[in-house]
């Protein structure tokens, strides 16, 4: 799929819109990029993005990822912000092999032998077949989260995907994220009230104590600290 901007366009409004309110961000990017759809994987970040988004574009779509192990706290989430948002274009993208199916295909508890594969199996395949029905994504990275998002641009090319990426929250703290939720009564997950600064699937997921890397929880035990999803 080809980008709706140029090389040129992307890397101006990624100099122009760095620092700027989300929200303004969102507005932009939904006027250059209409074909664009919010990745939410229902934490912290992404629920201030759902909030904001659905402020640009009560239309707006969302995708998340359903891996079928995600916490059931999670699940629950994504019905408050159903129940609260309406979230009329809310898209659910799973993997192609239900649990039975990559057990038999590659073994039993895949996660704990090779989580790269159970990744790449449950969450980036499904990835790909969503994004290629857009022309861009939005995403709640931030910079301080970790050394491999430490670069992320507000607007930026995304190689790995082919289409525009916006990571409007770039630029912001733990504390800002936190202080719009309060501020803006966001719904959140309350495993984030339990030690899990950051919550993926149920297997992989464990809660950090007080000053740990905030990713640390993820992987445990692996010398991995993404899932695959950005580069």
């Amino acid at each position: 799929m080809e980008s709706t901007l140029t090389q040129a366009e992307i890397e101006y409004l990624a100099s122009t819109l760095d620092g700027s309110d989300p929200l303004e961000i969102l507005h932009v990017i939904k006027e250059r990029v209409p074909n664009v759809a919010l990745a939410c994987s229902f934490g912290a970040e992404d629920m201030v993005l759902v909030d904001m988004w659905m402020k640009v574009d009560p239309e707006g779509s969302v995708f998340y990822i359903d891996t079928d192990v995600l916490f059931a706290e999670t699940y629950a989430l994504r019905d408050r912000s159903v129940a609260k948002y309406g979230l009329p274009n809310l898209i659910q993208v799973k993997s192609r092999l239900s649990l039975p199916e990559q057990t038999q295909q590659y073994g039993d508890k895949l996660w704990a032998r090779d989580p790269n594969q159970c990744c790449f199996v449950r969450k980036v395949e499904p990835l790909e077949r969503a994004l290629a029905s857009f022309d861009g994504w939005i995403t709640g990275i931030r910079r301080d989260q970790a050394p491999t998002r430490a670069n992320a641009k507000v607007v930026e090319w995304d190689q790995k995907f082919s289409l525009v990426k916006t990571n409007p929250l770039a630029a912001w703290t733990s504390d800002d994220v936190w202080d719009y939720i309060h501020a803006n009564d966001v719904p959140y997950n309350p495993l984030h009230d339990q030690g899990y600064p950051s919550i993926g699937c149920l297997h992989c997921t464990k809660p950090v104590k007080p000053g740990q890397d905030p990713r640390s929880g993820r992987w445990a035990g692996f010398e991995k600290t993404e899932c695959g999803l950005h580069k």
